[in-house]
């Protein structure tokens, strides 16, 4: 009898107590279902999935480097400029990084050892910390263990007999027994092994044939496919991602006595080498070209075909998402830059210090790079097609969203709370630049924004981001600005060059600018989006003593899905940055403006045509545009194609 209930213990018994065999270890304290890794415990692992891939992540930020993982992968699931966003409910940084933004690292991660514990093999059953003589599987366990020594636990010396397993992982762990029994019986060394214990074995074989035979012809398919992707694999640490923008602008109105301009064609391309030391870390090389006109003077460029562009550099609320701010020039030296030239516009290296801070520094960044968008239609090659409504005007600010990588800049990400995040940064404009070169204007150089990392234009910024619930999004920010001439460095208006009207564009300025951004989804599928923003300009000259401030807003409704699944659509209305004050020896607006307070109303729609291919259709109307009653109304169509891969 005592033998009959051994051989018991030692065949029926492993149905529950292999789980320790396993040659390929079952995640802990997660369990599989319908083909998702489902969370157990906040210990470990979460699941996230975005679109048609699975991404596994830990909640300390650790990524799994495995197939399922499209990694790395930087912000808000939008295909266009970086973006080094904070998901606050696993606490990953997410970087979106154009060109691709949904690019995402998670540098503060567990290594593989803590994300699928080993198995580590036993002599005694005492070894296991969790098994005790009163469990009611103990004698099967202890028979397998001192007699055929085919178990093994976890390196913590704990077996976790409790937790459920799947028919392939019985079949791995018997197969294990088997391999054990069949060297017993070959060594010839011991009779320890009965007829008993070798039928029910044999009958356990024979059940399970066919899940051994699955479940070998899969190891074999997953190790051909391993080495064929290490033989072609580009790196063992950088990721290659890019995008691709293609689009006809069309335009109509525009200022009295000009014509419509032709429909024009456009491209812009990005690439992306994303680069992890430890798997922690970050570092984005970023190469881009565009066939963008414009220059110094904007010649070429369609704002400029209109009558609504500053007389430097082009600025325009006629201007789209995708368009660079300063076209066809190199702005820190007034250098010519040709159409489709390839050039560096992000350089950036992010790497964890803590757990809660995480610091960044790069010769070619933007303000962009660091603070989260609240808004859901920023996405310069997937959401609005305007440049008025992807981001609020404060974080545009000296060029912060220039497109070009225009400053140095070190700053830190502080996670104070799931819900709470403050990031700042110092950015310099002509950070490599040793002296500024000979005046071409007066009081304006030919290096116009300055010269040194601590010395010429700069900008500090920071931003408060709180996410009271899990449905609103709140972004306050703040940004400190000097800039060697007068501008305003948005790109968003004419008057952004000229920042205090009826002032020499030679005369320093400081600007202190606040602005709040907020969402709401009050449904799954649609969100109630706005902004608000003031900027306070000063004189920073003896001579002068001048002040204006300008203001803006927007709102307005974004929708998932709708019609199908992936497909966006957004329609939004607010009042493009406008002058509303002006002091001492500034003007509100230059000679000969009949001022008017300017419209922006936009709509568009953007088709999903596969997992890398998006059109959005799409147009904006200005309503007194650059605050000038005597503009004609001005509308701009777009037509945008965007591919990612």
């Amino acid at each position: 009898m005592t033998r009959y209930l051994l051989a018991s213990c030692g065949g029926a018994g492993l149905l529950y107590l292999l789980l320790g065999l396993l040659p390929v270890q079952a995640l802990t304290k997660s369990e599989v279902l319908d083909s998702k890794l489902v969370e157990k415990s906040s210990e470990k692992l979460v699941i996230a999935k975005k679109e048609n891939r699975h991404e596994i992540i830990t909640n300390n930020g650790g990524v799994l480097p495995h197939k399922l993982k499209n990694q790395p992968v930087i912000g808000n699931n939008k295909q266009d400029s970086s973006v080094l966003s904070q998901k606050q409910e696993n606490r990953n940084i997410e970087l979106n990084s154009a060109p691709n933004s949904s690019l995402q690292i998670y540098p503060t991660s567990a290594n593989s050892s803590q994300i699928s514990n080993k198995i580590a093999q036993v002599t005694s059953v005492s070894q296991l910390s969790d098994v005790q003589p009163t469990d009611w599987a103990f004698q099967a366990l202890q028979s397998l263990v001192e007699r055929y020594g085919c178990i093994a636990g976890y390196p913590n010396s704990t077996y976790r007999g409790n937790r459920p397993m799947t028919r392939y992982e019985f079949a791995a762990g018997l197969n294990a027994c088997l391999d054990r029994v069949s060297e017993i019986i070959a060594t010839a060394t011991t009779n320890l092994v009965t007829k008993e214990d070798l039928g029910t074995l044999q009958r356990l074989q024979e059940e399970f044939a066919a899940e051994l035979a699955a479940l070998r012809g899969r190891v074999d398919t997953l190790e051909a496919h391993t080495a064929e992707l290490e033989a072609n694999q580009f790196s063992t640490t950088t990721k290659l991602n890019g995008e691709v923008i293609v689009a006809a602008i069309g335009a109509t109105g525009g200022s009295p006595g000009t014509d419509d301009p032709n429909i024009i064609l456009t491209n812009r391309v990005r690439l992306n080498l994303n680069t992890s030391f430890t798997g922690k870390d970050l570092l984005i090389t970023g190469l881009q070209s565009y066939n963008f006109l414009g220059g110094l003077d904007g010649r070429g460029s369609l704002q400029e075909s209109l009558g609504l562009a500053s007389p430097l550099l082009s600025a325009s609320s006629a201007r789209t998402s995708f368009e660079p701010q300063f076209p066809g020039i190199d702005v820190k030296t007034l250098s010519d830059v040709g159409a489709n030239d390839v050039e560096l516009y992000k350089l950036l290296y992010i790497f964890p210090v803590a757990d809660k801070l995480t610091l960044f520094a790069g010769t070619a960044a933007e303000v962009s790079d660091a603070f989260p968008a609240i808004t859901p239609f920023y996405g310069e090659g997937q959401e609005s097609i305007s440049r008025f409504g992807n981001l609020n005007p404060v974080v545009r600010v000296s060029g912060g969203t220039s497109g070009s990588g225009l400053a140095s800049a070190v700053g830190f990400i502080f996670n104070i709370s799931n819900q709470l995040d403050l990031r700042a940064l110092y950015g310099s404009v002509n950070a490599n630049i040793p002296q500024n070169a000979p005046d071409i204007l007066p009081g304006v150089s030919g290096t116009p924004l300055g010269s040194g990392f601590f010395g010429g234009s700069s900008v500090i910024a920071t931003q408060l981001t709180f996410r009271p619930t899990s449905s609103i999004d709140i972004g306050l920010n703040y940004a400190n600005s000097y800039h060697e001439i007068n501008i305003l460095g948005t790109g968003l208006t004419s008057s952004d060059i000229g920042a205090l009207a009826g002032v020499s564009l030679g005369t320093p300025v400081k600007l202190n600018s606040f602005g709040g951004t907020v969402t709401w989804r009050f449904s799954p599928k649609i969100a109630l989006s706005g902004y608000g923003a003031a900027i306070f300009v000063d004189d920073s000259a003896r001579d002068v003593d001048a002040s204006s401030t300008f203001t803006s807003w927007m709102v307005g409704l974004h929708f998932n899905d709708l019609f199908h699944q992936g497909n966006n659509a957004g329609i939004l209305f607010g009042q493009p940055l406008y002058r509303t004050s002006a002091d001492g020896d500034a003007e509100l607006a230059s000679t000969g403006v009949d001022r008017a307070t300017p419209y922006h109303l936009e709509a568009y729609y953007r088709l999903k045509v596969s997992d890398n291919i998006s059109i959005t259709p799409g147009a904006f109307v200005l309503f007194n545009p650059e605050g000038d009653s005597r503009n004609d109304t001005t509308t701009v169509g777009v037509l945008r194609t965007t591919f990612t891969f």
